[in-house]
């Protein structure tokens, strides 16, 4: 159970657990999260981020066009978080922080730190990530044009969020060309900008490490 795997006492619930759960379907890793998120909700448990990588597989945000959806057939989820379609895979570290917020309306905000973090991440392997206010989540501008390296997509029910990001290590990118609305979401080529032998093992306890502090503050640690 897995307010049993966490701190199941409310005087506990003080930090940011960090939990790897490898790789596993999207369906599972939702019920997952629902069933921590009520936890959190309920104060059983800790905030707490959930690490992992899923199987091939389109998830679609509420903003998500029809004309935006694969062209092959493509199992596509519909989920109730914000932003359009995304896709997972082996070779990208997904982050899921089912934390009580402080500020329980303050998504955008929340969004924001979730960017500082990543690019913060992006730094620690030398890659310089950005941001801009036209656009979501964590960029890459260079000489090759703009490439997204991170998507973020987040709900918040209760003042606890759910979803949260997809950080690009080593996909295989050959995925995005599914899809009509990467092109239009994301200008320019899709790329892996990461270090050629790197793996997405390698970057969980850096990912751990830069989320559990950057986030800290905007968490709710008190009991209500």
């Amino acid at each position: 159970m897995i307010s049993q795997a966490l701190a199941s006492k409310r005087d506990e619930v003080s930090t940011i657990n960090c939990q790897s759960l490898g790789l596993i379907d999207y369906e599972k890793a939702l019920a997952i999260q629902r069933q921590l998120h009520q936890e959190v909700v309920d104060q059983i448990s800790a905030s707490s981020l959930l690490l992992l990588q899923h199987p091939p597989v389109f998830t679609a945000g509420r903003r998500t066009l029809d004309s935006e959806r694969p062209i092959d057939g493509s199992k596509v989820i519909d989920v109730d978080r914000g932003g359009k379609i995304t896709f997972h895979g082996p070779g990208q570290i997904v982050g899921y922080p089912i934390v009580k917020l402080k500020k329980p309306n303050d998504v955008v905000g929340f969004v924001r730190e979730l960017e500082k973090a990543l690019i913060q991440i992006c730094q620690d392997f030398n890659i310089k990530g950005q941001t801009y206010c036209e656009r979501s989540g964590v960029w890459v501008r260079d000489e090759r044009g703009d490439r997204k390296i991170a998507a973020i997509g987040i709900r918040v029910a209760k003042g606890v969020t759910m979803h949260g990001f997809a950080l690009n290590v080593n996909p295989d990118l050959g995925f995005f060309n599914l899809t009509i609305g990467y092109p239009t979401i994301c200008p320019g080529p899709w790329n892996v900008i990461f270090p050629p032998l790197s793996t997405s093992i390698t970057f969980e306890p850096s990912i751990g490490r830069s989320l559990s502090s950057v986030l800290r503050p905007a968490v709710n640690t008190g009991g209500c």
